[in-house]
Formats: structure tokens, sequence, C-alpha cells
């Protein structure tokens, strides 16, 4: 577990992770201000594609890891590896622009509710890590609160399980990469700014496109770029100072937001939904519990390690 920065440090990187999910939790209304002016969803992601490149590449040079990201594409298994994840990530975007721009904010909060339950799930199946039993509590609620939700609505809640099955495994690919997080998240916007760049251009030729029509409009998607890569800063600024556990806390920022974003728009939510979402917050309560207990518990430990152990007194 990475230990917290002492004093300052450690709620600068508090802040620094409050505002990435923050951000990242905005997102819904940004996407919606783009079809606003005509944008579709597939735009969108083109654009988002096209932007966030060059941005990644500012920061990478930056953070001096321009080298490592150069050196990635002499390496094919590294780059078959980033290949598959710009993949799943491209996925997790389709389907993420999609579900804010039609109505279905709420369905979306319900993947990214799952996705650290997914999370402890590929950790023990594929890692073998050791889980307690109140973390198979927790992802037997959700299963419950995920079969729930089929029964009720008559469906599989496909959004929010395609959510949160192209980030798990996004999560499982990178973590067999041999490569730097921003190095790798440079390759990666490097790979997909290629087809998105060819579909935006396409558009433009075709006359179906918003970019290029409008100045106001095209800042507007232009605007996908930092948003996509900003705050990805924050979060490799702030995962290398704070404790995991404080990060498993903040990352329920964003479903949060966006579950009330989807109320406010006045989404369908029904009582009977309100069952399967219940058995999913109660998995997420019982996540939360058992970082605070892992966080306190190690606490304690590091208090003991640092504790001096007194001298024995001499026998006069």
């Amino acid at each position: 577990m990475v230990a917290a920065a002492p004093g300052g440090d450690s709620r600068q990187a508090l802040a620094a992770g409050i505002a990435c999910y923050v951000l990242w939790s905005g997102m819904p209304l940004l996407f919606l201000a783009m079809t606003g002016v005509g944008a579709t969803s597939l735009e969108i992601v083109g654009q988002r594609a096209m932007w966030s490149a060059p941005w990644a590449i500012l920061l990478v040079v930056l953070a001096g890891q321009d080298g490592e990201a150069i050196a990635a594409f002499r390496r094919p298994r590294v780059l078959g590896w980033l290949t598959l994840s710009t993949a799943l990530l491209t996925g997790n975007w389709l389907v993420f622009v999609w579900a804010s721009t039609h109505g279905h904010n709420i369905d979306a909060s319900l993947g990214y509710f799952i996705i650290p339950l997914i999370n402890m799930a590929v950790g023990a199946v594929f890692y073998r890590e050791k889980i307690s039993r109140l973390a198979v509590a927790a992802m037997v609620l959700a299963v419950i609160g995920v079969v729930l939700q089929i029964l009720i609505v008559g469906h599989i809640p496909w959004i929010g399980l395609a959510l949160a099955f192209c980030f798990g495994g996004y999560g499982l690919v990178r973590k067999h990469v041999a490569i730097n997080a921003q190095a790798g998240l440079l390759v990666e916007s490097l790979i997909i700014a290629v087809p998105g760049a060819a579909y935006c251009l396409w558009l433009y030729v075709s006359g179906t496109g918003v970019f290029g029509r409008g100045v106001s409009a095209s800042l507007l998607l232009a605007a996908a770029g930092p948003a996509t890569v900003i705050p990805l800063a924050l979060f490799a600024w702030a995962a290398r100072r704070l404790p995991l556990a404080s990060l498993g806390f903040l990352q329920f920022i964003g479903p949060t937001t966006g579950f009330g974003i989807g109320l406010a728009l006045g989404e369908s939510f029904h009582a009977s939904q309100l069952l399967s979402f219940s058995f999913i917050w109660a998995g997420v309560a019982a996540f939360i519990w058992e970082a605070f207990i892992d966080r306190r518990g190690q606490a304690q430990a590091m208090r003991l390690i640092r504790t001096p152990v007194p001298a024995k007194r001499r026998a006069i």
C-alpha cells in the first residue's frame, strides 16, 4: 500500500484526488453540452480520441517519460497489450458517452458502483489475492443487486455491466504491461487518435460533423482532450501520495454524482429499482468498511513499528 505523504503534501494529494473524481463525474454534463450543439456520440468519442493525444504528449514530456513511450513502439509484446487495453478503453468510452447523452446516467452509475467489487473478484481469480468474508459478502450483495435488476427491469443491465467489465478488463490488461502509467496512456492515446482523427476528418468532408463548422462548437469539442487527460494526471499524482484505501473511498464520487445527474435530468427510476440498487449500495458500504478496517489496521501496525522499545534497566 502506498503510504500517505506527511503534512501538507498529503492534504494536497487528497485535494488532487477529489478534484480528479469530481472532474470525471462531471463528464456527462460536458457530453450533453456537446450534443446540444449537434454532435453525435460517435463524433464526441472521435474528438475525445483525437484531442487526447496532444495533451498526453504534453503530460509525458513534462514528466520526462517520452523515452519510455517511444521505446514501447519497439517492443511488440508491450504494444500488443496496449492495443488490447486501448480497445477496452474505447469500448468504455463508447458506452459511457452514449449512456450519458441518451438518458442512461443512472444505468451507467450502476456499472461504476460495481467496478471496485469486480476488481476484487479479478484479484482473487487471476492473482489469488486473499479476500475476507466481508469482501465476499460485498460481491454477493452486488450480484444479488444485478440479478434483481434483471428481474425487475426485464432485461440484462447491459450498460452498467459493459462499463464495469470493459474498465475491469482494462485494469487487468494494464497490470500485465511493463510500462509507466503516463507513458502507457500516451501510447494508447496515439493508437486511438489515428482512427479518431480519420473519422472526424470524414465527418468534416462529408459535411455531417459539427467540428469546424463554428468556433464555439469546435472549441467545445476540442475540450474533450484536456477533460480526459487532466483528471488522469491528477489521479497519477494523487495515487503516488495517498493510501489505496483513500482512493477506494474517492472512486465512489463519480457514480454517486452520475446517479444524481440522472435523477436531476428526470431519468426513470422506480421504487422497485431502488431495491436492486440498495443491494449494490450495501455491497459498496461493505467494501468501504473493509477498506477502512484494513487502513486502520495498517496504521496501527505502523505506529507500533515506529514506537521505540524502551531499554531494559540494569539490575542494581
